[in-house]
Parts: structure tokens; sequence; C-alpha cells
């Protein structure tokens, strides 16, 4: 007779991120978590002429129509970090097919860096959003900070499905709740109605904004594997379809990349930063793929 396991609680969600994943980046980057988080926590030092490698965020405008010459600020970076994480929970977040969904990926996700930061004793807060902002979790530091995270991720009620998702309100929510100037990840599939990318572009000249785009590998390259149903997480609509159809596939693959390519705009038009994690990724080997790529943008 096989006695059904109980869910992991938070201690144990956080045990296994500090010995499968943290102890791993430790080596990786060697404490270099600055590659990481190059942007965040700073203040005004001084102004000077602009460079070709330097952050385009950082061009101060008004001077630059005065001195009729682009000019760019500098930043001294402060030892504490306030991060956030705006947190997609609508209902294709709860999706996946091989080896995990997209939602214990996000967990996982968000105990890692609100680990690797509350260590170093930096704050961590976090928004929760379905329809709404259903929950804001204010930035605090510690351990128990990052337990309550996990406790309450893995404690939401279920995803509830919904006419479409709009981002919108939540990046309208972090741009009235986030004050001071923090780094910010906004965790999603990005599967959105049109319209959040102002919102997106205003709160990147505010904060230094990182996106986390969840994807499973069956959303771009659907498999040939006959007749089945396929269901809208979003509204629950669902339609028959034949995938032994290899125009069909070829429709929907082509569909998925002309979508990333949409994405790709707005986050290069918005001087956002992405982290691609895939369900069938490695989160390790996906996060120092990210360090490296900052760490090459910074020469």
């Amino acid at each position: 007779m096989n006695t059904p396991t109980s869910a992991p609680t938070p201690e144990h969600i956080l045990q296994r991120i500090d010995w499968q994943v943290i102890r791993r980046l430790d080596g990786l980057l060697q404490g270099d978590y600055r590659t990481l988080f190059y942007g965040y926590g700073i203040d005004f030092a001084d102004l000077r002429e602009y460079q070709p490698q330097d952050d385009i965020r950082y061009i101060d405008w008004n001077v630059t129509a005065r001195m009729d010459t682009p000019y760019v600020r500098q930043y001294v970076e402060d030892r504490e970090i306030t991060a956030w994480f705006l947190l997609d929970l609508t209902p294709s977040i709860d999706f996946g097919t091989v080896q995990q969904v997209k939602l214990t990926l996000l967990v996982d996700y968000v105990t890692t860096l609100a680990r690797l930061l509350t260590r170093h004793g930096n704050r961590v807060g976090a928004m929760f959003y379905g329809s709404q902002i259903e929950r804001t979790v204010p930035a605090r530091g510690g351990r128990l900070q990052v337990l309550r995270l996990i406790n309450d991720l893995t404690k939401h009620a279920p995803l509830q499905r919904a006419p479409f998702t709009d981002l919108a309100p939540l990046l309208e929510g972090a741009l009235n709740t986030i004050k001071s100037r923090s780094l910010v990840f906004l965790i999603s599939d990005f599967i959105s109605a049109p319209g959040w990318e102002r919102s997106l572009r205003l709160l990147s000249r505010r904060h230094e904004v990182i996106a986390v785009r969840l994807w499973d590998p069956r959303e771009i390259d659907l498999p040939d594997v006959g007749l089945i149903v396929m269901e809208d997480a979003e509204t629950g609509e669902q339609l028959y379809v034949d995938t032994h159809d290899k125009k069909f596939r070829q429709r929907f693959t082509q569909a998925a990349h002309q979508r990333e390519a949409e994405l790709d705009t707005i986050f290069k038009s918005a001087g956002v930063d992405v982290l691609s994690l895939s369900t069938e990724d490695d989160i390790v080997r996906a996060i120092v793929r990210f360090a490296a790529l900052r760490r090459q943008r910074r020469k």
C-alpha cells in the first residue's frame, strides 16, 4: 500500500534550494553576485559626457539639451539592496509538460534569489498578481522573510481563470508602491493582453528591472501526437486540433516565434535585461548564463 506524500514545507524547500542551487552558484560565480545586480541601490554622484559603452538609461536629458552634448549621470552604489518580486500568478503559469510546471519554477527562482539577497543583509518584498494585485509582502530581510515568501506562494489560492491576463495593473501597482530605487524582478510568462509596455518603460526608468520569462518548450514546438484537446489556461476554452497536420504545427511554431520577437522588442525598448527560464532548464546554468551576459555588457 502506497502512502500519499505530503507537500514539502517551506523549510524543506529552502533546504533543497540551499543544497542543490545556492551551493552550486557559490562555486560557479565565486561569490561575484554583483554581476547579477550591478545597477541596484544607487545614489547620484556626478555628471560626465556620454561614452559609447554607457547605459542609455542614465542619460540626463535636461543637461543634454542645455549642453547640446549627451551627458550621463554617475552613481555610487549603496551596500544595501531592496529587491521586489512582481509575481504573475495567472492560470497560464500553472502549465508544464515534462519535468515541471512554470509555477514550480517560479517558486524555486524566488526562493533562490531571495536567499541570495537576504543572506547578505538585503531586503526583499513581493507583489502577488492574479486578476488583480492580491497581496503585497513588505520588503524585509532575514531567513524568516524567505520562508514567509515560500509559505505564501505554496499556500496561495488556486489560480483562477479569467477572460484574459493584463500585466499593466501589476506594473502600475509597483510604480505606486515602490518608492525608493530598487531591484525589481518581473516574473511572468508574459502571456498578456497588450498595453503593459508603457508601464514597463516607466518602471525601468525608476528602478533596475529584470524580466524573468518562464516558458515551456511545448508552447513553441507542438509535438506530433495526433488528435488532442487544447485548452486555454486563462479562459478554459477548449479546441480539438490534429497535430498530425504538419502545416498546423508549422503555423503554431511561426506564431510562437513571432510572439518571441515582439517580446524581445518590448524588452529592448524598455532597456530591460531578460533571464529566460524553461521548465526543462537547469536553474543554476540559466542564472550563470545571465550573469555572464551582464558581465559582458559591462565591459
